[in-house]
């Protein structure tokens, strides 16, 4: 079955980075569109970033800007999230999601990891 399996996730100081992963399995990772996404307490769940495409094309949120870069390893069937310049308001569960490119009700989540960012 499919599996998605976040890893990183910690305590940072604001200012600060982190690097999270997820490790994918039981799909053929090349044709999913991989994301991640947050959902801080109280907040609804949002888009963080996405890349897809044999060009790796990327998209972020307006509020990660600069501050964080996703990436993917097709041969590890592995996507990346860095974060730098972290901020308190950035703390939240951060999820992994897969969505097929062509057949996009087929996705999956991972089980998320905790990225806290405080002092």
């Amino acid at each position: 079955q499919v599996q998605l399996v976040e890893s990183g996730g910690g305590l940072v100081e604001p200012g600060g980075s982190l690097r999270v992963s997820c490790a994918a399995s039981g799909l053929t990772f090349s044709v999913f569109r991989m994301s991640w996404y947050r959902q801080a307490p109280g907040k609804e769940r949002e888009l963080v970033a996405s890349i897809v495409g044999t060009d790796d094309l990327t998209n972020y949120a307006d509020s990660v800007k600069g501050r964080f870069a996703i990436s993917r390893d097709n041969v590890k069937s592995t996507v990346y999230l860095q974060m730098s310049y972290l901020k308190p308001e950035d703390t939240a569960v951060y999820y992994c999601n897969a969505r097929h490119r062509v057949f996009i009700n087929l996705a999956y989540w991972g089980q998320g990891t905790q990225v806290t960012v405080s002092s």
